[in-house]
């Protein structure tokens, strides 16, 4: 049986899909890498909101993935970008799903970090502002029991006036915290507001600064995440860190490569991808525990194609990509999203990553992902 599929031409192409799904177990958290999955958040279909509304999220639903993640061995990171922090997650929100998903990671034992931000605040502010906003959401997230991942402020990216600036907030935030954290360095490719983060639109400059963060207080920072979707930046970046501090690679686009490594070291990982590969990517860091770093390209090398389909350009817009994988492997009844994100990608967007992924055996269903993308292509007037 075959399903017609739209692509970027405009014309429709004859696809047959996988009858099998990629067998995959559960297992124990992984004893080579530590890995996180930044996971999603399932909207409320049937809440009555508009795009401006205070994100209505079906919490069932949305604790359910976090328990699907961390049956596979995985840790989640919390209240990130991946969760639409910023893009239909408010602050308030992003505090209930902190204090709900911390709790059912204690209720059965998995890993959790969560995002530290500013998004309180939703206009100008001072650096103090900026400094009291970061410390109410470090105080939340401390209390709860969960890991901190201090994230990038597009408030502090309007307010600071020069690397200093940066030197002095995360000096300050670095001493307050209990235990140690992750620092997280977006790129402005998932968020236009952070250009010239650090002090300077200048790379160079900019590592310089975060590096300089690092080495005042080694003791408080377990690990960064390097989202800047450059390879070597990230290589070269991690052989600079001090002894001790880890690096999460949250590059999307070249993490097999990252997390396998090299003679001088390799990324541990915190990804948005693993989110739709959760299990697939559990089966690879499991070869790599094993040693078997031929079996771990093997699995994990196959996904970059549907990894660098969904993180295309405008990449802050990969959520809806990976929403819609949830949906049509059954994490959820629906292809809805907090803010009407799922507007965001096109048909044969959505074409595409349904074929990569299929493809990949990431289904635990398969007839009933083809059922849902037919339903999907009727809805636009595809008729199989």
């Amino acid at each position: 049986m075959t399903i017609q599929l739209p692509g970027p031409d405009g014309g429709l192409r004859a696809y047959e899909p996988r009858s099998e799904p990629l067998a995959v177990t559960p297992g124990t958290p992984f004893t080579s890498r530590t890995v996180f999955s930044a996971a999603h958040v399932v909207a409320d279909p049937f809440a009555d909101t508009s795009p401006d509304s205070p994100a209505a999220v079906d919490w069932d639903a949305t604790l359910a993935f976090r328990r699907h993640l961390w049956s596979h061995g995985l840790g989640v990171a919390e209240a990130m970008d991946t969760a639409q922090r910023g893009m239909g997650l408010d602050w308030a929100g992003a505090a209930e799903l902190i204090r709900r998903s911390a709790a059912e990671a204690k209720a059965v034992g998995g890993r959790i970090a969560c995002g530290v931000g500013t998004d309180q605040i939703t206009g100008p502010a001072t650096l103090a502002e900026v400094r009291a906003a970061y410390e109410e959401q470090l105080a939340l997230v401390e209390e709860t029991g969960a890991q901190a991942i201090l994230m990038a402020s597009r408030a502090l990216a309007a307010a600071a006036s020069g690397p200093e600036d940066y030197l002095d907030v995360y000096g300050h935030l670095l001493r307050q915290a209990t235990e140690p954290v992750v620092l997280h360095w977006l790129g402005p490719m998932f968020d236009p507001a952070l250009e010239g983060y650090w002090g300077s639109s200048d790379l160079d400059a900019a590592t310089d600064t975060f590096l300089e963060v690092i080495a005042a207080h080694p003791d408080k920072v377990d690990g960064i995440k390097v989202s800047l979707l450059e390879a070597g930046r990230e290589i070269d970046i991690r052989r600079r860190l001090p002894q001790g501090v880890r690096c999460y690679t949250g590059d999307d686009f070249n993490y097999p490569e990252l997390i396998a490594g090299d003679e001088q070291g390799f990324s541990h990982a915190l990804l948005g991808i693993f989110d739709p590969l959760g299990p697939l990517a559990a089966e690879a860091v499991r070869a790599l525990d094993t040693g078997d770093r031929n079996g771990f390209r093997a699995l994990l090398d196959p996904t970059v194609e549907l990894s660098r389909h969904l993180f295309q350009t405008p990449t802050r817009f990969y959520k809806t990509g990976v929403v819609f994988l949830a949906w049509l492997a059954g994490h959820q009844s629906h292809f809805t999203m907090v803010g009407g994100l799922q507007s965001a990608r096109s048909l044969p967007h959505f074409a595409r990553a349904y074929e990569l992924a299929d493809g990949l055996g990431l289904f635990p269903d398969p007839k009933l992902a083809e059922e849902r993308m037919k339903t999907l292509l009727a809805l636009y007037g595809v008729n199989q």
